[in-house]
């Protein structure tokens, strides 16, 4: 059973930045998609950065240009660079695996990834 464990969350002030990380075990996951969501309080999960098989990147418009993702294949880590962050970037955040082997298209609905990590929490402040 695939693994996914995400750390590096924490309180941070509105500005600043942080990265968080997703060390993934038991599957190498090549030819899958990596992705990462964040959920809100009182909020729906909600898609926020990508990387796909082929290493393409790809970001919900409220991060882009701020998040930068990536994917170590050797470490089985998928990164999340996080900067100039706001309060309402304030969420748990989860990665998972895509379902669809080779996807190279640009649906990242959060019905084709699992499994899921457990989320680690980012809060800014004002």
């Amino acid at each position: 059973q695939a693994q996914l464990v995400e750390s590096g969350g924490g309180l941070v002030q509105a500005g600043e930045s942080l990265t968080v990380a997703c060390k993934y075990s038991a599957r190498t996951f090549r030819g899958y998609g990596l992705g990462w969501f964040r959920q809100g309080p009182g909020k729906e999960r909600e898609f926020v950065a990508a990387v796909n098989w082929k290493g393409d990147e790809y970001y919900a418009d409220s991060v882009k240009g701020r998040f930068t993702a990536s994917r170590d294949f050797n470490t089985r880590t998928l990164s999340l660079q996080m900067n100039s962050l706001k309060p309402e970037d304030t969420a748990l955040y989860l990665c998972a695996a895509d379902r669809r082997q080779w996807y190279s298209g640009s649906d990242y609905d959060l019905s084709h990834f699992g499994p899921w990590g457990q989320g680690t929490q980012v809060t800014v402040s004002p």
